[in-house]
């Protein structure tokens, strides 16, 4: 069931209790020609909250799953830097200090607190967040965290905050975002695996490849091929 509908700054946003994902539900807009630049849809809890790959998103009340549609001409890899400066720009602003697993994992004391997802559907990109507020899941792949063992944050103020951080972060200059992602980045210079081999984590350059650099050469690595 909706709960509210609201505007707040540039954004139109629908709010619900309970629903599958607030992922699925914005695509549906889009299908259905409901879409429009800047729309949130929030939800309390999710019952069939995803990642990437359909991994699922353990989406209990208490914590915060937003997805947003902006509008988007093309596909830019340089998005999901821009979101993860965003969200530790948030976190920042309640005294919380994170850090960027590569490409847009955050994390707190090495233990992950939010998730990205992000999809493009017709002209539309759709930025998918959740971020552990009151609670997190026990995942077996890694150790997790949330807000709440470093600070009082309220779900509204983190949602305006981020809000706010989005919109400042996406009109900034990349070179800016990456200089901020690259503060906030864990696992540069050490080592990780690349199609098998060990590599050096490097940085990233301005079109948002990763650069790692294998006995003195240097490669530009996308999407998943990366493990850490």
């Amino acid at each position: 069931m909706i709960m509210g509908y609201l505007k707040l700054a540039n954004y139109k946003v629908l709010s619900f209790d309970k629903i599958s994902s607030t992922q699925t539900y914005a695509h549906d807009m889009i299908a259905q020609g409901n879409a429009r630049d800047h729309t949130a849809i929030t939800a309390l809890a999710q019952f069939a909250g995803h990642g990437r790959y359909r991994r699922p998103w353990v989406s209990h009340h208490g914590n915060l799953y937003v997805s947003f549609i902006f509008d988007s001409e093309h596909r830019d890899p340089r998005l999901a830097y821009v979101v993860a400066v965003a969200i530790v720009d948030t976190l920042l602003s309640f005294g919380i200090s994170s850090e960027i697993k590569w490409p847009n994992d955050i994390l707190i004391d090495g233990k992950k607190v939010a998730g990205v997802l992000i999809e493009y559907s017709g002209r539309f990109v759709i930025v998918g967040i959740g971020i552990n507020v009151k609670s997190n899941p026990t995942v077996s792949e890694y150790e997790t965290t949330k807000l709440e063992n470093y600070a009082n944050v309220e779900l509204t103020d983190l949602f305006q905050m981020l809000t706010k951080n989005l919109d400042k972060w996406m009109v900034c200059d990349f070179e800016l975002v990456r200089d901020a992602w690259m503060t906030a980045a864990t696992g540069l210079n050490k080592m990780a695996k690349y199609r098998g081999k060990n590599v050096e984590l490097i940085g990233i350059n301005d079109n948002g490849a990763l650069i790692v650099r294998e006995n003195g050469e240097y490669h530009l690595v996308h999407g998943d091929e990366i493990s850490m």
